[in-house]
């Protein structure tokens, strides 16, 4: 079995013979005839060569790789004239004309989605990382300090921010302030992170997200005409039950983050750490959108905690243990605490809570028992198929 930087080796070599693959196609597809004609040119029999040796370079993807020889020039140029006799248009030629392209694009495709399985696991934690040493770097850092920080804490996010763009590769385009983040590394003063903390690395979010999740692989469905199916009038009834024994804490934990994406009112979700690791007691970072009667706009900064218990609910001493270890992870301040379980709390961790909360104390905590997050997901029963839930 390969490790993660072999096989990104290996990825990376594929994507420069297919790059070398594309190179050969732009030279040698402008000289296909467009028109009856005879007779091939000795570069465009070079280039076919060069063509097939490459292809040796590509590896398969899921049993896939490009086969396809470059067309035969000859062969195209006579097909022209045969259409031109009949008086018919060359669509069919015209295709085949085209097919080295959309194969080299086919496989590009195949290449990207491959890469973002296999990075999508350690980029999660990468970024979890830094977006907990970033906060503590800073803690006691004025914001227009001109001193150079030289903590070790600046060359871990140094190192990991070098290691997601290597797992990004070509899988995203760099929106985000990249540019500038760099520019504020190379300089390393107070100020410039601050900067870094406040403008470049937020912007940077949306491509390492997109480096890591893609919306492209279908869910298996059987062949049927779902239009046709519904006229049946099919009987029976609908099934309510989630099986969450199908999925580990992980998983659990990945569909909380996804659920809370989809959520009117929250923004910037985040996984923060491995499921069962020593998260200090959370494992998504979100924020809520607040908007007052007034027109007026806030946020506040959210925490939730998966609790994939299955077996036994959650006592009060799991809640209060976490609390304790929220403040550890500030700024900025935790308003809100989420506690999500696939299964029920105890009495005494309900009645706990809205002592808590009758109390005006900070943060407020909501429970999200399973038959909540039931409710929430038969609204979204996207997601409900998606982590195969029914």
């Amino acid at each position: 079995m390969l490790s993660l930087d072999e096989l990104l080796a290996v990825m990376d070599r594929a994507a420069a013979n297919l790059e070398r693959l594309q190179a050969v196609w732009e030279r040698a597809g402008p000289m296909l005839p467009i028109g009856p004609s005879g007779g091939s040119t000795p570069e465009y029999e070079d280039l076919t060569r060069t063509w097939g040796d490459l292809l040796r370079g590509l590896p398969k993807i899921d049993d896939w790789t490009i086969t396809e020889r470059l067309p035969d020039m000859h062969a195209i140029g006579m097909a022209y004239l045969e259409y031109a006799e009949f008086g018919e248009p060359p669509f069919g030629l015209m295709d085949a004309s085209d097919a080295p392209g959309k194969a080299l694009a086919e496989y590009r495709h195949r290449l990207n989605r491959a890469r973002r399985r296999a990075v999508r696991d350690r980029m999660q934690e990468l970024v979890t990382k830094v977006d907990t040493l970033l906060p503590q770097l800073l803690a006691d850092v004025p914001r227009d300090s001109l001193e150079r920080l030289e903590d070790a804490r600046a060359s871990e996010v140094d190192a990991a921010i070098a290691e997601i763009e290597r797992l990004m590769g070509a899988t995203a385009s760099r929106r985000g302030r990249w540019s500038d983040l760099h520019r504020h590394m190379h300089f390393g003063q107070g100020h410039d992170w601050h900067d870094i903390y406040e403008l470049d690395w937020p912007t940077l979010k949306p491509d390492i997200e997109a480096a890591m999740f893609s919306e492209d692989d279908p869910l298996p469905v059987p062949d049927i005409d779902l239009g046709r199916a519904a006229s049946q009038r099919p009987v029976g009834g609908a099934s309510t039950k989630l099986s969450w024994n199908k999925l580990d804490p992980d998983v659990f934990e990945r569909l909380l983050h996804d659920l809370l994406r989809n959520l009117p009112g929250y923004q910037n979700v985040q996984l923060l750490m491995k499921a069962n690791a020593a998260d200090r007691g959370r494992d998504i970072s979100a924020e809520r959108v607040l908007h007052d009667g007034a027109g007026g706009v806030r946020t506040e900064r959210v925490i939730v905690q998966a609790k994939h218990w299955l077996s036994k609910s959650v006592p009060p001493e799991e809640i209060t243990s976490a609390l304790t270890r929220i403040t550890l992870w500030e700024p900025p301040v935790v308003r809100g605490f989420v506690v999500a379980t696939s299964g029920h709390f105890t009495p005494d961790a309900v009645a706990w809570v809205e002592r808590h909360n009758e109390a005006g104390k900070v943060p407020f905590i909501d429970l999200w028992p399973e038959p909540r997050l039931t409710t929430m997901l038969s609204e979204r029963p996207w997601l409900v198929a998606e982590y195969g839930l029914r």
